[in-house]
């Protein structure tokens, strides 16, 4: 079954980024992590949300000098908004460089039922 791309979802994922901006300008990067991994399963059905919850992830990376998360971010950028695009979304997959970009995970409750819901 394809992803959902309710519009609910999607202002739910306009909430996670505008919480995370918040908490990296903050400083607060675990907490801003959390926000953007929230966000990239809920952006995964479009190109743009999917893109941008990687970049922002990329910037956490960076911002903590980690390494790991940087090339695993750089090598989901070339990738992840494409695989939008085609439909293929490991669904509730967080999104960081510490799990496969593969595996489907399971997803939080509260995402589940926006993940279900339809137009």
């Amino acid at each position: 079954m394809p992803a959902s791309k309710s519009p609910a979802r999607l202002g739910a994922y306009r909430e996670a980024i505008e919480a995370a901006r918040l908490a990296y300008g903050a400083g607060q990067l675990d907490r801003c992590f959390r926000l953007l991994e929230r966000a990239h399963i809920l952006g995964q059905p479009w190109f743009v949300p999917h893109t941008v919850s990687h970049w922002l992830m990329l910037k956490v990376g960076w911002r903590r000098r980690d390494g790991r998360e940087v090339r695993g971010q750089l090598l989901r950028l070339a990738a992840g908004g494409v695989l939008s695009l085609v439909g293929w979304l490991p669904e509730g997959n967080t999104g960081g460089a510490d799990v496969s970009p593969t595996k489907p995970m399971p997803l939080p409750a509260d995402l589940a039922v926006l993940c279900a819901q339809r137009q």
